[in-house]
């Protein structure tokens, strides 16, 4: 135990109290004898490399290379992915994948290289293949984006002398990028969008107890490195769940010299198999690749893109009446409440408190006569109790994780001693998702996965189940090491397939607090546990960001914080960024204060009523963003470089945020702030509050009192907003003479799923007027509001 592990371990017991900080420690010593029996201590292992190339064998899509001691399978898809596999990995099977692996490329052929290498040559990619092992991806003009040195295996002594696709073996890859690279992804971390150089953990981690941007890892980590260079980008998935570490450091440029010190990443995994796939493009066509690749994601209903508002520690039914009277009589916009874990009775998942909500389905109804939702928390631990329903109905159907020994996994959460289904066993999930019938019947219209890393309470050491856990791993078999970072994934697949077959025409809300890469085909996710304070502001955004360069576009913090009760200031800015974030939801710990408008004071009323107004504006364009992210994989919340990846000064901007194309948001996250400087894009951009206009690329000053954030609109914007009626308009920003602005709406077509049309329009200057247009012809068909005309260019 060092002295990090040690500091968590007296926040648990804090935390959980003395009663379950005892079962905490019995569990902890339960796991560590678990893994100690089932695991033979590690004995001697021999370092491979692939040595030298021995010849190929062409496939479909590329070929087959053969080295002394491996072999490396070279594919490239149709939409010019490109598979890399050692060892006999192929792309299947994979949890990641959405459906069956891409079609590959005809046109793709395997031919010798210089030296005794090999390459692969397609239209939209190269793949050189040195004597060696190392691969090169390049652009089809040559250019290099990624170089692989070639990888390293640990293989134990005593598995015999075939190594290949054993999957047990230890194995380490380095790689080097583009001097001047950035690289963004890794899925949730806290410091960033930009990863600096480091050692990130792929290991999906409860952090135990609130986080901050120095904390990792968290509760929802995956191989993914999106990577910005002048030469282009690329986006790298290594398919592999292991417990891995991903070590960076950036590059340096010579100053002419022409010494240039590349970019380098090190990844080091536990085992599982050496595979990946590269992407490469602008970063629109990277992410529609991955999309393709990965599936597309769940798109929210309607109401889950107004304010939500969440606390643990409730009370009870009337408490949540007052709270949803205070924002109605205060006229205050409100889509849903969320129910934590104190509503159940002793925290089973799936239970009632009937105490303290004796009519919940009652309350339900009243509540959606307003307008607004209930969505409850579902944890996958099941108490271990006989008489539990949820317990005899596992264990009769053997639906729990087991040990080496075929018995029961048990840990301790929040209603004591529990069991954990094994979600990757499709029956299991089969028997999870017809539990969601409960929570509908009792009037939920949505869900949040919560504690799924998954979490077993521990006083030293990890907090989960036995490495040596067995799994189902959909027939394959298998241990913890290789489910523990898709636990949350199959488990968000059992709620979405479980609520689709219930609920068939109507589209689940779901988000999980842990997940992997795919997530985004079920739900989407939120920060978990974020500190309150000016550094949890900041981490909200790069997590946000980060988050939507790995394919979920739908995410968003606690607003306020988790930890502690924020300052009026600080809470007010963090309303103000939330109200431009997909997921739009106050949420706070039982000890930490409460999170409604009103009780920070008038002026932060006042002001929160702005933003919360605002987002009821533009509630048609969010709506737009999530039908586009569906369709083509584009984050609602895009890094300011997103149209302009070269553009060095843009990369290297972390603290604003483009919502679509149209608008350029920048928050505040330092406290005393009323004007701030902002990055802007190429072209011409305005004040949305002020009108004022600013030409870029380059850096302005403006203003940001409390009572607002900035927000710049782009020139030319057509983008779709609530009218004065509520019907959807478009606001349209003036173009630069001789420009063409543009933009998209997707009519709101209800909450089933109706294949959704897209409405493309136009906008120019002529004669000093804004003219929009219908692209392909007809009438507009909303009303147009134009804005940004006459005003001072600065």
């Amino acid at each position: 135990m060092d002295g990090r592990d040690l500091v968590r371990s007296v926040r648990l017991v804090r935390a959980v109290g003395p009663a379950q900080g005892l079962r905490s420690v019995r569990t902890a010593w339960r796991r560590r004898r678990a893994d100690a029996q089932a695991f033979a201590r590690r004995g001697a292992e021999r370092a491979r490399v692939p040595g030298a190339a021995s010849g190929a064998e062409p496939q479909p899509g590329g070929g087959l290379i053969h080295f002394a001691r491996s072999s490396l399978r070279v594919r490239v898809a149709s939409g010019g992915a490109v598979f890399c596999g050692w060892d006999g990995a192929g792309p299947e099977p994979s949890y990641a994948l959405a459906g069956a692996c891409p079609e590959v490329d005809p046109r793709a052929v395997l031919e010798p290289d210089t030296e005794g290498g090999w390459r692969v040559v397609s239209e939209r990619v190269l793949v050189a293949v040195s004597r060696h092992g190392a691969v090169e991806v390049r652009t089809p003009g040559g250019v290099t984006l990624r170089r692989e040195l070639p990888p390293r295996w640990w293989d134990r002594t005593d598995r015999g002398d075939a190594p290949e696709g054993g999957g047990a073996s230890r194995w380490v890859q380095r790689s080097e990028v583009a001097a001047d690279a950035r690289v963004f992804g890794l899925g949730g971390r806290a410091h960033g969008p930009r990863l600096r150089d480091g050692a990130y953990r792929l290991w999906n981690t409860d952090p135990g107890g609130a986080f901050a941007p120095g904390d990792d890892p968290l509760s929802l980590t995956m191989p993914v490195q999106l990577v910005v260079a002048d030469a282009g980008t690329h986006l790298v998935f290594h398919d592999n769940s292991w417990d891995g570490r991903v070590t960076l450091r950036e590059g340096a440029e010579g100053a002419g010299s022409g010494h240039d010190r590349p970019g380098t990443c090190e990844l080091r995994m536990d085992g599982g198999p050496l595979r990946y796939w590269v992407l490469l493009g602008d970063p629109s066509r990277v992410l529609l690749g991955w999309t393709a690749l990965t599936g597309a994601p769940a798109l929210p209903p309607r109401w889950a893109l107004g304010y939500q508002h969440a606390r643990w520690g409730f009370g009870g039914q009337e408490e949540v009446r007052r709270v949803v009277a205070g924002y109605r009589e205060r006229e205050l916009p409100l889509s849903a409440v969320h129910l934590d874990i104190d509503h159940f009775d002793g925290h089973r998942v799936f239970t009632v408190d009937r105490e303290r909500y004796p009519d919940l389905p009652g309350l339900a109804r009243e509540l959606r006569a307003d307008g607004v939702r209930l969505v409850s928390i579902v944890d996958p631990a099941v108490k271990a109790e006989p008489g539990d329903a949820v317990y005899d109905d596992g264990a009769a159907a053997d639906a729990f994780v087991r040990d080496a020994r075929g018995r029961e996994v048990r840990g301790v959460v929040w209603p004591g001693e529990s069991v954990y289904p094994d979600f990757t066993d499709a029956r299991v999930r089969k028997w999870w998702g017809a539990l969601y019938a409960e929570r509908l019947a009792q009037g939920f219209a949505g869900v949040w996965h919560d504690m799924n890393e998954p979490v077993s309470f521990a006083a030293f050491g990890e907090t989960t189940l036995p490495r040596s856990a067995r799994h189902a791993l959909e027939g394959r078999g298998g241990d913890h090491r290789e489910a523990h970072n898709v636990y949350g994934l199959t488990m968000a697949r059992a709620g979405y397939e479980g609520l689709c077959e219930l609920r068939p025409e109507e589209r689940p809300f779901l988000f999980s607090r842990s997940g992997w890469a795919g997530l985004q085909r079920y739900g989407g996710t939120w920060s978990g546990d974020v500190a309150t304070g000016w550094p949890g502001l900041r981490a909200s955004l790069s997590l946000v960001l980060g988050l939507g360069l790995c394919g979920i576009p739908y995410s968003g913090p606690d607003i306020g914080g988790f930890s502690a009760e924020p300052s009026r200031e600080l809470y007010l800015r963090w309303f103000q960024l939330g109200a431009y974030l997909p997921l739009f939801r106050t949420h706070s710990a039982i000890w930490a204060g409460r999170r409604e408008p009103w009780e920070y004071g008038s002026a932060v009323l006042a002001h929160a009523r702005s933003a919360l107004y605002e987002r009821e504006r533009l509630l048609p364009y969010f709506h737009t963003l999530g039908q586009l992210a569906r369709l083509t994989g584009a984050p609602y919340v895009r890094p300011v470089w997103w149209n302009a990846p070269r553009d060095r000064e843009l990369r290297d901007c972390e603290d604003a945020f483009l919502l679509g194309d149209a608008l350029l948001v920048a928050p505040v996250l330092e406290g005393g702030v009323t004007r701030r400087a902002v990055r802007l894009p190429r072209g011409r951009w305005y004040d949305t509050a002020t009108g004022e206009a600013y030409e870029g690329p380059g850096q302005v000053e403006v203003a940001a009192p409390l009572s607002r954030i900035p927000v710049l609109a782009r020139a030319g914007a057509v983008l779709p907003v609530a009218g004065a009626d509520g019907a959807t308009a478009l606001e349209v920003w003036a173009p630069a003479a001789g420009r063409r602005g543009r933009g998209v709406v997707v009519p709101d077509a209800g909450d089933g799923w109706r294949r959704p049309q897209v409405e493309r329009f136009t906008s120019r200057l002529e004669g000093g007027t804004v003219v929009v247009e219908r692209q392909g012809g007809g009438a507009v068909g909303y009303p147009v509001r134009v804005r940004g005309l006459e005003r001072r260019v600065t």
